[in-house]
């Protein structure tokens, strides 16, 4: 285990979240995917774990290589990154693939392997925000000079993710909204931003009303009124998730007991936090909040120990976007909020989405691998300076 901690750097609780979310997120897909296998892989429950967890290693091994990159790089990167992003949107939004009646997915050739490029362009625009912020301290409360180059790319991206899905424009948006708090920005811009996404969102969704193919305005209205109107609307999945919960009391059924899995439609990705609760109990689901939240802490407590503002900005964005996506999925789950079909970051069974979050937590510890490194500088510094 020694030789293991000598080889990662960066904050060590980080690293134990993000392993320990991995195991559970190994024997909740196991378990969801049973009926799965039995419907389409004619029993062999292997195929999707053995999958999943090639894929979740591969986010690892992404995370180990974007921590081990110095956290400055990722400034002159975003901008190459930001660059691409928003092509990959346009193409997405007009040729992109259909998967489970929603337009999100484009499919790379030759290789074949499809991606959300909203995932790539999440990041992209956190790492392409913080760099701006950092730039513009001098005259950050400035409108024309500061507001404007923040506020536009905030609106191109969010506005080309908006048609296919709304929960992960929304996400986005509440993200910036935080980094440019943190940044300075003035707090009547932010305002100002907040209800410019207002009205444009208001207006779009005006004009699909109006549009003869209305696209996903129709699931939208259907999950908002399944929330408001419990009583005459299809809650299916709502109940089912309702059932594993209490089904699964304090202590739970134990890992694999789950039968809600048989009836909860996407047990293995947006609604695995059931699936948890019922073989785990209480006891569990509130242990998978707690390390979320504990990430929320650490990934806090890096931006505040940052030594530089770039940094700041870019582990308080890539934070907060991960826990706020958790903190939705769960919602959902226990019927706080509308059903959104946003994963749980780790844990969820998907492709590149862990990818993505995989390298989202790697640049996390860049900073604070920087951190570490100029407090072993300053007490070798010490040491030198006593001897």
């Amino acid at each position: 285990m020694s030789v293991l901690f000598d080889k990662i750097k960066g904050d060590k609780t980080i690293w134990m979240v993000v392993i320990l979310l991995s195991v559970v997120s190994v024997l909740a897909v196991y378990s969801a995917t049973g009926t799965l296998a039995y419907r389409f892989r004619a029993g062999n429950t292997e195929y999707y774990i053995l999958k999943h967890f090639i894929i979740l290693l591969f986010g690892l091994v992404l995370m180990y290589v974007a921590h081990r990159i110095k956290y400055t790089y990722y400034s002159r990167l975003s901008q190459i990154m930001l660059f691409l992003a928003i092509p990959l949107l346009i193409i997405t939004l007009f040729r992109g693939t259909t998967i489970h009646e929603a337009n999100r997915w484009l499919t790379l050739p030759i290789i074949n392997i499809s991606f959300q490029s909203s995932d790539f362009a999440k990041i992209a625009l956190i790492m392409y925000l913080a760099r701006l912020l950092t730039k513009k301290q001098d005259q950050i409360k400035d409108f024309k000079s500061a507001f404007l180059p923040v506020i536009l790319p905030v609106l191109i991206v969010c506005g080309l993710i908006l048609p296919a899905n709304l929960s992960t424009a929304i996400v986005i948006f509440l993200t910036c909204v935080v980094l440019m708090f943190v940044g300075r920005v003035n707090f009547k811009y932010i305002f100002a931003m907040c209800s410019i996404g207002v009205v444009l969102l208001s207006l779009f969704i005006v004009i699909m009303m109006r549009s003869p193919e209305q696209g996903r305005l129709v699931t939208w209205q259907s999950r908002i009124d399944n929330y408001v109107n419990k009583d005459n609307s299809d809650t299916y999945q709502i109940d089912q998730a309702k059932i594993a919960i209490a089904t699964g009391g304090v202590f739970g059924k134990m890992p694999g007991n789950s039968t809600q899995r048989n009836f909860l439609p996407q047990a293995f990705s947006d609604f695995i936090y059931a699936i948890i609760i019922e073989e785990y109990g209480l006891i569990g689901g509130i242990t998978i909040v707690l390390l979320y939240m504990i990430l929320l802490f650490r990934g806090i407590k890096v931006a505040h120990q940052s030594p530089g503002t770039f940094g700041t900005l870019l582990a308080t964005g890539l934070t907060f976007t991960l826990v706020f996506q958790a903190m939705i999925n769960m919602a959902v789950t226990v019927d706080l909020i509308p059903v959104t079909g946003q994963p749980l970051p780790l844990i969820s069974m998907g492709g590149t989405s862990l990818w993505f979050t995989g390298i989202a937590v790697g640049i996390i510890l860049s900073v604070s691998r920087k951190i570490e490194e100029d407090q072993e500088e300053q007490t070798e510094g010490g040491v030198y300076a006593s001897a």
